[in-house]
């Protein structure tokens, strides 16, 4: 009895009569029936509660569309935007000053850089945003001068030089810092402490090490959780309104404490704030992008991106099923 050879990458067997043919095969995708009824059921939601609203009486469409472009508006928005870049400014420079001091051997630097995270981080930003605004009941004069002596350089008296603008800016900065100062301080710590070693046995100074070597890298981490911050300092402009420091918040209840028309104003409010939230979240996604570049977070796609290349597909599908 003498066996047959069979070739190499030859198939053996009845199998290899009736195999099939790969290339007469269907892909058939996976139907996701549950998503597909979950979706529509969200979109149907939606819908309802959009023409819910927009046919609702009691909004005064009419009023929001006589206030939306209105010129007490605008100088609201002026204030409100002047006051969040400054205080993301001051909250950034004093918060980056203060993770540095927490981050120090010298223990007199990291009590009094842990003092100040300790109170402005827990005490409420209302109760801060008050208690500058009525600071002369504290201090009638703010002078500049020796201590415990009567020798006084500089004297003013406390309302002149903190008008409510001046009093929002100090309350948001540097409830501001105490935030930033986590972050930067968290991003500083993600580096590689080797990286500072080898900067240092290159001759680098501490301070030259960490402006040019460290934030660089920290940033990575700090941007994405600093860009919420700045959104949300847009938001926290309004809680300024307590001490009518003139922000968009201020001048919408200025004039529905003359018109009564609560709703309506509210909504000229909500909308001018998802206008600018939606702005600053363009430069936020920039920025994650450019200092994500060479992580996994470099290929990342935004919900937006993969909204409209899903539509794309299923265009391109519906297509090649009509040919």
């Amino acid at each position: 009895m003498t066996a047959t050879k069979v070739p190499a990458g030859s198939a053996a067997g009845p199998a290899a009569v009736h195999a099939p043919d790969t290339h007469e095969l269907e892909v058939v995708p996976v139907r996701n029936y549950g998503r597909w009824i979950a979706a529509a059921i969200s979109l149907l939601a939606l819908v309802g509660l959009i023409g819910s609203l927009a046919k609702n009486d009691n909004l005064h469409w009419d009023v929001v569309g006589h206030y939306l472009f209105a010129d007490l508006i605008f100088d609201g928005l002026g204030t409100t935007l002047w006051l969040t870049a400054a205080a993301m400014a001051l909250g950034l420079g004093l918060g980056t000053l203060v993770a540095v001091m927490r981050l120090s051997s010298s223990p007199v630097l990291y009590g009094l850089a842990t003092g100040f995270v300790w109170i402005f981080r827990g005490t409420p930003l209302l109760v801060q945003i008050i208690f500058w605004g009525y600071a002369a009941a504290l201090y009638k004069y703010v002078k500049i001068g020796i201590p415990f002596t009567d020798v006084t350089f500089l004297q003013a008296e406390t309302n002149a030089l903190l008008t409510p603008a001046v009093a929002a800016l100090l309350a948001l900065g540097l409830n501001e810092a105490a935030y930033a100062s986590e972050i930067v301080r968290a991003g500083i710590q993600s580096v590689d402490p080797g990286q500072a070693e080898a900067a240092h046995s290159l001759g680098m100074r501490p301070a030259l090490t960490m402006r040019r070597i460290v934030l660089p890298q920290a940033m990575r981490v700090i941007i994405p959780p600093m860009g919420n911050e700045t959104i949300n300092m847009l938001k926290m402009t309004a809680l300024v309104s307590v001490i009518s420091a003139h922000d968009l918040m201020s001048n919408i209840q200025d004039v529905y404490a003359q018109n009564y028309q609560v709703i309506p104003m509210l909504v000229v409010a909500s909308l001018w704030y998802l206008a600018l939230v939606t702005l600053l979240s363009i430069p936020q996604a920039w920025l994650e992008r450019r200092y994500g570049r060479g992580t996994a977070r470099a290929g990342h796609v935004s919900p937006t991106q993969r909204l409209f290349g899903g539509l794309a597909a299923m265009g391109k599908k519906n297509k090649e099923h009509v040919r």
